[in-house]
């Protein structure tokens, strides 16, 4: 794995790892009873999108070193993950 294809990597857990957390702990204008006028009930009273990005930041470099790892020693290969038989034997 070159550096552009680890900083790919990288990029595509970060991304995936931020839409997960990004609807947790998330507290609505309707919730808070303070909703503005001309937007729905269901629009984020508070987002904090910095303090999320940076814990998504920790996580997701936990992840990619553990990606990057097995990747890496090739603990696990594409044919480890071949069920069906199709990239034939072993040479």
């Amino acid at each position: 794995m070159g550096p552009v294809s680890g900083l790919v990597l990288y990029l595509v857990i970060w991304f995936l790892t931020f839409l997960v957390v990004l609807p947790i702990r998330i507290t609505t204008q309707g919730e808070a009873g303070t909703t503005v006028a001309g937007t729905h009930a269901g629009s984020p009273e508070q987002h904090h999108l910095k303090k999320k990005a940076w814990i998504v930041t920790g996580v997701a470099f936990v992840i990619w070193a553990v990606v990057a790892t097995i990747i890496l020693t090739e603990a696990i290969s594409v044919r480890d993950i071949d069920m069906f038989g199709r990239m034939g034997p072993v040479e």
